[in-house]
């Protein structure tokens, strides 16, 4: 069982923070982004993306369908609610974060032209808001860790490692407490990279960016 990764991608630390939370041991294979590596192509040669999960010699692609594998393969410590509707609520919500906040919020943070960066900085408040609104416990899966919660993760990240406020105590008071549980919480802290890893992956994305503008 192996995992191809490109060090400090959010999408990996999702997919990383799921094993840790089950005890799963498995094989790290680094990528970069620049350099991909054929290894990438044959596993995931549809969207040639990290991250890819190998288990089994059988590969699965996009960090939300790998979350759910991992829940349904290994039963311990459960990411996703048992309950029908509420699994398929966190389904929804997780989506939601990939679709209205994770895009814009990039785009907020490493967009070049000032107004794209305004239009995405309003889309994301809008999904935001929404978050804000559905939080109701500790997390969002309640008093544990669940999949929304580490969909959710770009957040915070991108709130410290970019140094950018996506949000204030005063406008989501919510998310703002929310954001620091997740941050200490012991797995989350064990398995982030550090701020150099970090800072070096959104840097290659910020270069990605800044060539799209052009």
């Amino acid at each position: 069982m192996y995992f191809l990764v490109v060090v400090g991608s959010p999408f990996v630390i999702r997919v990383q923070i799921a094993l840790a939370l089950k005890g799963i041991d498995y094989k790290f294979i680094p990528e970069s982004i620049a350099n991909k590596s054929e290894l990438l192509f044959k596993y995931n040669p549809v969207y040639k993306k990290i991250p890819v999960f190998v288990h089994n010699e059988k590969p699965i692609s996009e960090s939300l369908v790998i979350l759910e594998y991992i829940d349904e393969t290994w039963k311990q410590n459960p990411i996703f609610p048992s309950d029908p509707y509420q699994r398929a609520m966190a389904r929804f919500w997780s989506k939601f974060i990939d679709d209205k906040c994770v895009a814009a919020a990039l785009k907020s943070v490493f967009m070049v032209d000032e107004k794209e960066r305004k239009k995405a900085s309003e889309e994301l408040s809008n999904g935001l808001q929404f978050l804000e609104n559905e939080l109701k416990d500790k997390f969002f899966g309640g008093e544990e860790i669940g999949i929304v919660d580490i969909a959710a993760l770009f957040i915070p990240l991108l709130q410290e490692v970019a140094e950018f406020q996506l949000f204030t105590k005063g406008k989501f008071p919510k998310l703002h407490k929310w954001s620091r549980e997740f941050s200490n919480h012991p797995v989350v802290k064990d398995t982030m990279p550090s701020k150099e890893q970090q800072f070096a992956y959104f840097k290659v994305v910020t270069e990605i960016f800044a060539a799209l503008s052009k």
